[in-house]
């Protein structure tokens, strides 16, 4: 029997590194490895890569020809930074007069502060006329001087001509230094925070080239013909030779691995994930199939860098149990992994006799009020996967799975101290757990406006059964724990996307800029290696800060699922009903392609206008798309810009805040395109027509548009 051509996952953890093999058809789970993460090797984390590729490949019993997609994200460069193990930055300011003032100051990146004590290595050298090569090679003479092992090029306005940078790195080439201009970091406005951006990503770009030319000669070596692709920050990958370029790119891309899986997996269109370990658990959201990104915080400052928005909460499955006056008084935020005790469910119950309540500091310093359990088998960490074990919280094959008799067992001393039952007392050690945790998913349900009538909450993490199920329970939400969700994030690596985000400050951008950004955004995929004829662009246009922005995304392959569970009419009404929160009876269908159905009601409020929600459901029975109030109309490809004319014209309003088009989104063959970032009707228009290009004159075209107010 032919072995199925797969897909490969490796998430690179401080400890542990983590490899999945996908089935690159069915896109289900055939194997998963877990081996140390090696540091400390000659050939650093490669060495751990390859060894779990290896692993990987004899357990699946797959050869490395069979590997059709390789991928890994990395700490790396997270942790270079946290530890301040960075390369030296020379930087090159370029100008004179009112410039040299502005690039001058420049060097006050030297006092970014990186760990408590240490601060950014940075040497700063002025160069006024960046065709003089002389002057350019003294610049670079001096910042070898004085220790620097990469270069930076910066100059005022260099988005809109870059020509000044370009010539200090040909001038500085001879010397063999890794080089980088500011705007090929970003080509956004803003010299301070574009040149600080800059610096950060060359402070870890000799460490990161290092290890990728290991990682990319070891995989060679192992016989993967598959290019190798890594995780980025924003829940996408991109190719190797694109993250030797711009290494901060994997800055945060851990979290965004997980939330990556939970939108490409459990194909989340509207919720939020918490990715849960022993320690803490990350919280991000999905909104309207889209992982929300926004500029992160690096170093204390604001930066250029487009990375998932996670907000972390000291909230594990390790998590210890404090208390105080005879009550439980909060969770965390020190875990029984810091305590270095073994967690109390996961002893056997002749372990857990005579055993006695005391309370323990984790480290020099805490409070002295973390429970632990002093028993006839040793002393033992009361956690929250204890609790959630004892009330039955955590699923039969879960990695948190224990006996329940050992969990409840391991509550039962606590329950009789506080003088209650053993359920009761587990049940107010979730409850102090996940307060902290529910007040970020609040938080950022407003804070991206989902639609807690359609919002789920995903778990994922070794630790997702200890925090999930009871926040979904207590706050009448929908949630679930991811499939296989302890190896959630390398799953996410394995099915991520090819992504790559272009910005541009382009005041009163024409239809042909804003196409032009599209075009770019479409070809640096392909150049990734992204099949073309696969490629979504969802382009917004923000006229406020004149930014155009184009993101870009696809498969490296163009991946045919295995149809045989996919879901009928039956079952797709159904789900579109039960989101809808109406009976199936009151659900139309509205519209359709081969890929999607389009349902729809009525809803009618005294005193106000008749609604009209209606639900987008792909063919496995997925939501994909959902809207309060939506007009719905079919057309073909020839038809369709006379139709989406009429169209826009009529849905678009008009106000002190100026035109705002309709949010318009397309069904076209097996995708939805995604047109609701732009405001203003004649380029969305004009985008309308560049996503209807080169598909048949006959192929329907199904227009869904949202009236903005």
């Amino acid at each position: 029997m032919n072995t199925p051509r797969i897909r490969v996952g490796i998430d690179v953890g401080g400890t542990f590194t983590d490899a999945v093999a996908v089935d690159a058809t069915t896109l289900e789970l055939l194997g998963q490895v877990k081996v140390p993460t090696s540091h400390h090797h000659e050939d650093g984390v490669a060495h751990g890569i390859v060894e779990a590729l290896d692993r990987l490949l004899e357990q699946t019993g797959s050869a490395p020809a069979d590997v059709a997609f390789l991928a890994h994200g990395t700490t790396q460069a997270t942790n270079a930074l946290l530890e301040g193990d960075v390369a030296t930055v020379g930087l090159i300011g370029i100008g004179t007069g009112p410039a040299a003032v502005l690039t001058r100051r420049l060097a006050s990146f030297g006092k970014l502060e990186l760990t408590p004590g240490k601060r950014l290595p940075l040497a700063y050298a002025h160069v006024a006329d960046p065709q003089d090569t002389a002057d350019v090679r003294r610049a670079v003479e001096e910042l070898k001087g004085a220790g620097s092992q990469v270069l930076v090029a910066s100059q005022p306005f260099s988005v809109d001509r870059p020509e000044g940078e370009q010539a200090v790195l040909d001038a500085a080439r001879p010397y063999g230094l890794p080089m980088t201009a500011a705007h090929e970091i970003t080509s956004l406005y803003g010299l301070h925070k574009r040149t600080r951006t800059a610096v950060v990503n060359a402070a870890i770009l000799p460490r990161m080239l290092a290890t990728a030319d290991l990682v990319d000669a070891s995989i060679t070596k192992a016989g993967v013909t598959a290019p190798l692709m890594v995780m980025r920050c924003d829940g996408g990958v991109m190719a190797l030779d694109e993250m030797r370029r711009r290494p901060l790119l994997t800055v945060l891309s851990g979290p965004a691995a997980g939330v990556a899986g939970a939108l490409m997996q459990e194909r989340v269109s509207e919720g939020v994930f918490l990715e849960t370990g022993g320690t803490s658990t990350d919280i991000s959201v999905v909104r309207r199939g889209k992982v929300a990104v926004q500029h992160a915080t690096i170093l204390g400052k604001t930066s250029y860098l487009s990375a998932l928005d996670v907000r972390t909460v000291g909230v594990g499955g390790g998590s210890m149990v404090r208390i105080g006056g005879g009550r439980v008084t909060g969770v965390g935020p020190r875990s029984a992994h810091i305590a270095g005790l073994p967690y109390a469910c996961f002893a056997s119950p002749d372990q857990l006799r005579d055993a006695k309540v005391d309370t323990v500091r984790p480290m020099e310093g805490d409070p002295a009020d973390y429970a632990v359990i002093d028993a006839a088998g040793g002393r033992f960490a009361v956690t929250m996967t204890c609790a959630a074990n004892a009330l039955g919280r955590v699923p039969e094959g879960d990695f948190a799975r224990c006996d329940p008799e050992s969990a409840r067992a391991a509550i039962a001393p606590l329950a009789a101290l506080l003088g209650t039952d053993v359920a009761t007392a587990a049940t107010r050690i979730l409850d102090a757990g996940i307060a902290q945790v529910k007040s970020v998913v609040d938080a950022m349900i407003r804070d991206y406006r989902l639609d807690k009538d359609t919002a789920i909450l995903v778990g994922g993490g070794g630790g997702a059964a200890s925090v999930t199920p009871h926040l979904a329970d207590t706050s009448g939400m929908e949630g679930r724990i991811a499939r296989h969700n302890e190896v959630i994030s390398p799953i996410g690596v394995a099915l991520a996307l090819v992504r790559e985000q272009v910005e541009r400050i382009v005041p009163g951008a024409t239809q042909e800029q804003i196409l032009a950004v599209r075009a770019e955004a479409e070809r640096a995929v392909v150049a990734q290696g992204a099949a073309a004829e696969g490629v979504e662009v969802e382009v917004t246009v923000d006229p406020q800060t004149n930014t155009v922005r184009a993101v870009a995304t696809g498969a490296t392959e163009l991946r045919t699922q295995d149809r045989s569970h996919r879901a009928d009419d039956t079952e797709r009404l159904r789900a579109a009903a039960a989101s809808l929160k109406t009976d199936p009876a009151a659900v139309h269908v509205l519209a359709g392609t081969t890929a999607h159905t389009v349902y729809g009601t009525e809803t009618r409020r005294r005193l106000r206008a008749t609604r009209r929600p209606i639900r987008i459901v792909d063919v496995d029975g997925v939501v994909r798309h959902h809207a309060a109030d939506a007009r719905v109309e079919t057309t073909t490809v020839a038809g369709a810009p006379e139709v989406l004319a009429r169209l826009v014209g009529e849905s678009t309003s008009y106000g002190d805040g100026g035109v705002r088009a309709p949010a318009l989104r397309l069904l076209l063959g097996a995708r939805i395109a995604d047109l609701s970032g732009v405001l203003d009707p004649q380029p969305l228009l004009a985008l309308a027509r560049s996503e209807l290009r080169a598909r048949a004159a006959d192929e329907p075209v199904v227009a869904v548009l949202e009236v903005r107010s």
